[in-house]
């Protein structure tokens, strides 16, 4: 192994164990660069470029170019920066497989060994993007979405098993396990990764790095992990060893201050985040969080700011390792010598701890005291599009009437208190039906028919048809009688790993359900109710505090794990709601917990 600039040392990775890693500290004792004033995530991909300096895919000035980052005016000069590892999904990293599967078929027409060719760091898959809400408001739900997940994707799913089997270095997370982010949060990111260079006789640690075939990958950035969504051809590169290129990026430091007011979530933050940083043009940039008011914050609600920022433009949102950090890595079952590793590492490259006012260059920073953030919504449609929750009745009706060139809806003279009777017949699908009816002539789709279901398509797998569905018509996903009309809420989703990855707003949806139940409170038949967490974490703990049995009271049942309505994956109404709507050119809503809601 090289050392370019002989930064070789040796450090304490806990219980009694020696490490070694390549010092930034020490690069910085050589004169090269102001090392200890650059933003944590530029440090972060500063060690990753001198591990990889081998004066060909990584040459010496690109160290010495990073080193010496200058925030107002950053080099224009492409980063070669190697990460550890590569995460998947089942939509954007099938073809990824593919292609190696493709190569291992040409070495063999070569006559060669097939199995030469392997990714070169690990590379994990995790299928979420395939389940669709076809079943909801029923204990059978999660079982009867998973089935017909498998019917519609039977020949993906054993490719992908295929490719489990056949490479080393891959690992498949199968369906109904979560959704990628969230795994990757708490359970496949390790903070810092080892491995053992033949030249050494202690490990060599390196900070947990990674590119991901989806735009929130970025949701690892709250436990102070440097990665970002990347397209197919970068993360095959990274697969092989290659370097990700990027321009030398300005970052933008956001400092907080203060607490947030009881009653105010952590989506309520991201919102006001998002559009404050919409307006700051933060496209192409990183955005590193710190300060008092940041160190307040868990993981978890980090996380959530995080995964949101490709809403806000940026190409990444990133906290710094702190105490939080490792406390997550041991809330989550990670072992102690793995949290150990992961805060004396940090602690060796002086990179540990929340960096406070004055402590680093940004290119541009920013204030937010969090007592200012109010609850709110953002819609409908764009996700900036910030509303404070007195406001929203107001805001909709200024909508409705407003032209579409200026972003409304432009319908004039509408009366808002009027409303159209839907007839509900309450049963359940069946014989490959995809809504809540056992009339065919009802349904306005033929059975099995994908292209109906075109919202945000370019965002998820197209499915195999799939006819049969073992459900019986006593099973009632909806019935009796619904009104509806303009503004009329048809579908409530809890869903996407934006928001289910944190268990102080899903405990408060638990809560909130438990108080309607209790006065009882119902919620209208025209409305899809859905609970699509982003892990089994979430259910387990759901359960265990006893709060899933008011969801399912509410229709809150669980409907699987995987993004579903987030990426559109809503399945269809009921198909009398959805002619009422087509009939009376209705403007009706969802609301979701999910992280977009570009029309």
């Amino acid at each position: 192994m090289r050392d370019e600039f002989k930064t070789l040392r040796k450090f304490d990775a806990g219980k009694g164990r020696e490490g070694f890693l390549y010092s930034l500290p020490a690069l910085e004792e050589q004169g090269i660069g102001k090392i200890s004033r650059l933003p944590v995530s530029i440090r972060i991909v500063l060690e990753s470029v001198l591990r990889n300096c081998d004066g060909k895919k990584v040459r010496r000035k690109d160290v010495e170019t990073l080193a010496n980052w200058n925030a107002k005016s950053p080099a224009n000069a492409e980063i070669p920066f190697v990460v550890a590892r590569i995460v998947l999904q089942d939509f954007t990293g099938v073809p990824l497989i593919v292609d190696l599967a493709a190569m291992r078929s040409a070495v063999a027409r070569l006559g060669r060994d097939p199995n030469i060719i392997e990714p070169l760091v690990p590379v994990d898959l995790v299928v979420d993007h395939s389940v669709q809400v076809d079943f909801f408001g029923s204990p059978r739900a999660l079982e009867l979405n998973l089935d017909m997940e498998f019917k519609r994707n039977r020949e993906r799913y054993q490719f992908l098993k295929w490719g489990q089997q056949a490479f080393k270095t891959f690992q498949l997370i199968p369906p109904g396990i979560g959704i990628v982010h969230q795994v990757n949060l708490e359970y496949l990111a390790k903070g810092v990764l080892s491995s053992q260079p033949s030249t050494l006789n202690s490990q060599l640690f390196f900070p947990d790095t990674l590119v991901g075939t989806d735009s929130h990958t970025t949701m690892i950035n709250g436990l102070g992990v440097v990665g970002w969504g990347v397209g197919g051809i970068e993360a095959e590169a990274g697969m092989l060893g290659q370097p990700v290129y990027f321009l030398t990026p300005e970052v933008v430091g956001l400092h907080m201050s203060g607490q947030l007011r009881e009653g105010v979530t952590a989506t309520d933050l991201v919102l006001h985040i998002t559009q404050l940083l919409r307006a700051q043009k933060v496209v192409g940039k990183f955005v590193e969080f710190y300060g008092e008011g940041a160190a307040s914050l868990p993981v978890p609600d980090r996380a959530t700011i995080g995964n949101m920022s490709p809403e806000y433009g940026a190409t990444m949102g990133f906290f710094p390792i702190d105490q939080e950090s490792v406390d997550y890595l041991r809330a989550t079952g990670r072992s102690e010598e793995q949290c150990l590793a992961f805060e004396n590492y940090f602690r060796a490259q002086r990179m540990f701890g929340m960096p406070l006012r004055g402590e680093i260059d940004y290119s541009v920073d920013i204030d937010l005291d969090l007592a200012d953030v109010q609850p709110s919504v953002a819609g409908p449609k764009r996700p900036q599009d910030r509303i404070n929750l007195p406001e929203l009745g107001k805001t909709f009706r200024e909508l409705l009437e407003k032209p579409v060139r200026d972003g409304g809806y432009g319908k004039q003279n509408v009366d808002l208190r009027e409303k159209h009777v839907v007839e509900l017949n309450g049963s359940a699908p069946r014989n490959g039906e995809m809504a809540s009816t056992d009339k065919k002539e009802d349904q306005g789709i033929n059975p099995g028919d994908e292209l109906n279901k075109i919202e945000m398509v370019a965002n998820r797998p197209t499915p195999d048809p799939g006819k049969e569905i073992e459900a019986e018509s006593r099973e009632i996903f909806a019935q009796g009688r619904t009104h509806v009309g303009h503004g009329s809420v048809l579908i409530a989703a809890i869903t996407s790993c934006t928001n289910t990855s944190n268990p102080s707003v899903m405990i408060a949806a638990g809560l909130l359900a438990k108080k309607a139940v209790e006065r009882g409170l119902h919620v209208d038949p025209g409305v899809k109710t859905s609970l699509a967490p982003g892990s089994r974490v979430v259910s387990d703990y759901l359960e265990k505090t006893g709060l899933q049995k008011y969801l399912d009271q509410l229709g809150f049942n669980l409907v699987g794990y995987g993004c579903t309505t987030c990426i559109g994956n809503s399945g269809p109404l009921h198909p009398n709601i959805e002619k009422a709507i087509h009939d009376y050119d209705l403007v009706a809503a969802s609301v979701l917990s999910g992280n977009r809601n570009f029309e």
